[in-house]
């Protein structure tokens, strides 16, 4: 049963007052926000983009110890959002959070990095880089929860229909910054060296980060009203101490007093559902309420306060069905990256070789197809077939990625087929160093693919978790997105593992040492194709 919808006008003090025209101009505050998010996403993808080759080159490390660093320092990227999300909703709101954890990315991260890269002996490297890196997913974990969110905040009621747009064209934005990166910083480190492949980003965050503080007179900011993790362990509590309590199915006996006053916009006060009926005990008003004169919010919660931790239950299921496509995800950074190493990769009867780590930017280019294609063609047409608002439904979209992530998977299986097959007719399935006789581009389409998955999953996932969590818990909403990244990565991590200890029992381990063409990499791509 669908959550009814009432909208209750109350009078707070969560907007900047000096900033009126931020309300009915969505898109003039938002503009300045969209810069410090591309300055961002490109200092992390200077950052994340070539670092599989700077561990297994510069730092000596094995294939499989350099994917699974890899992997765990995207995992931990995408978790801390969680940790940053809170400290937004509940203490500093969104606008601080995100000056606070820049400068930290700035100052200290790229910094640090830089000086890492540049000013320490490679053996005594190893502490101080990671130090950078980790240091860097605490900015990211202030950073990313807030800044789409607080860009959102921007278009009041009246801009429904540019909010809907908005995330689309956000996602645009974030890919250009990417692109970007991946095609100047990736061939800089390459070329030229890493200190200035990490000093370039540092200085697009300081420029970015500049830009975003000379519009801060315009934005309109949401005040801190609360931990959320309290409302929500309110609701299990109160149900838990009421739980022999009998249900009725009239409305008299249930709190539904207005829940507390948050904002000076329009809320949503939720109708009572009868999904997970066990948590409506919470607002179940016994004879110790009655008696005990006073409000007691860990025996007693409203049916608004309920029906939000309902929201967050259903978003549990589309959240653990998306950790596969996240696995998925982390192999572009990893495995795709040193298969094109091993390829063809002059252009033409140029010297030229294209960096391995740049032809991550192809999922960027479609995505920069796709975007407008999909606002421009595709939902008018669904619109006229489903007569639904938006063509397809946010969890249709969302069903159409993991799809093409699966079609991902097989194709590059097959590719890495036929690579191996190219090494044996060459006798270089030994020589892990020679390039093999294949043009790099025919890993082009798992790339295009990757690009066309992130258009409806990850697009659909920020548009879901941003509509479908109580107001004031937006910021977790983000970060609640963000984590299937996260824990995604950590599972790529340890499926890694798991298949290196069996295969090693068989007598001929996957993804061993340095050798990717001994690595029986494509085995490990159908195993991601069909673990669904």
């Amino acid at each position: 049963m669908e959550t009814s919808v009432v909208f209750t006008k109350c009078e707070h003090h969560d907007v900047n007052p000096s900033s009126k025209k931020a309300i009915k101009g969505g898109w003039k505050s938002a503009i300045f926000i969209i810069f410090v998010e591309f300055g961002e996403r490109f200092a992390y993808y200077g950052v994340s983009g070539n670092l599989i080759m700077y561990l297994t080159i510069v730092m000596k490390q094995p294939l499989a110890s350099a994917a699974t660093n890899v992997n765990l320092w995207h995992g931990v990227s995408a978790l801390f959002p969680i940790v940053g999300g809170f400290v937004a909703d509940s203490y500093f709101g969104r606008f601080k959070t995100i000056v606070f954890s820049s400068l930290t990315y700035l100052l200290v991260g790229l910094v640090l990095l830089v000086i890492s890269a540049e000013a320490i002996p490679l053996k005594h490297r190893l502490v101080p880089f990671f130090v950078a890196l980790y240091v860097i997913n605490i900015g990211e974990g202030g950073h990313r929860p807030c800044i789409q969110t607080f860009a959102a905040d921007q278009f009041d009621d009246e801009e429904k229909a540019a909010k809907s747009s908005f995330f689309n064209w956000w996602y645009l934005g974030i890919v250009i910054g990417a692109t970007t990166s991946i095609l100047v910083v990736v061939t800089v480190q390459d070329n030229i060296g890493y200190g200035w492949g990490f000093a370039i980003p540092a200085i697009v965050v300081a420029l970015a980060l500049g830009v975003f503080l000379y519009g801060k007179s315009t934005y309109r900011r949401q005040v801190p009203i609360g931990s959320p993790f309290t409302k929500v362990g309110q609701v299990i509590v109160a149900a838990f101490r009421k739980r022999r309590l009998l249900l009725e199915n009239g409305w008299g006996m249930f709190n539904v007093e207005k829940q507390e006053e948050t904002g000076d916009t329009m809320i949503q006060s939720l109708a009572r559902t009868n999904q997970f009926r066990f948590l409506d005990k919470a607002a179940l008003i016994d004879e110790t309420d009655v008696s005990s004169g006073k409000s007691n919010h860990w025996r007693l919660c409203t049916v608004n306060q309920v029906e939000q931790v309902k929201l967050l239950i259903r978003l549990i299921p589309i959240w653990l069905s998306c950790l596969m496509f996240a696995v998925v995800i982390a192999q572009l950074t990893t495995f795709y990256t040193k298969q094109a190493s091993t390829l063809v990769r002059t252009i033409g009867s140029t010297k030229f070789q294209v960096p391995p780590a740049s032809l991550q930017v192809l999922p960027g280019l479609t995505i920069l197809t796709a975007v407008p294609l999909y606002e421009r063609f595709l939902i008018p047409t669904a619109r006229r077939l489903t007569g639904h608002p938006t063509g397809i439904t946010v969890l249709q979209r969302i069903g159409v990625g993991i799809f093409f992530s699966m079609v991902t998977m097989i194709v590059s299986a097959l590719v890495e087929s036929k690579r191996v097959g190219v090494a044996t007719q060459q006798g270089l399935l030994d020589n892990p160093k020679s390039t093999i006789p294949m043009s790099v581009w025919w890993v082009v389409p798992q790339y295009i693919l990757m690009g066309v998955s992130d258009v409806f999953t990850i697009v659909g996932l920020q548009e879901l978790f941003y509509d479908q969590v109580p107001e004031e818990m937006r910021s977790m909403g983000a970060a609640a997105y963000l984590s299937v990244v996260g824990v995604g990565s950590f599972m790529s991590s340890a499926l890694i593992s798991v298949i290196q200890v069996i295969t090693a029992r068989r007598g001929d381990e996957w993804l061993k040492g340095d050798n990717l063409n001994r690595a029986h990499l494509d085995y490990f791509y159908w195993v991601l194709a069909f673990k669904r």
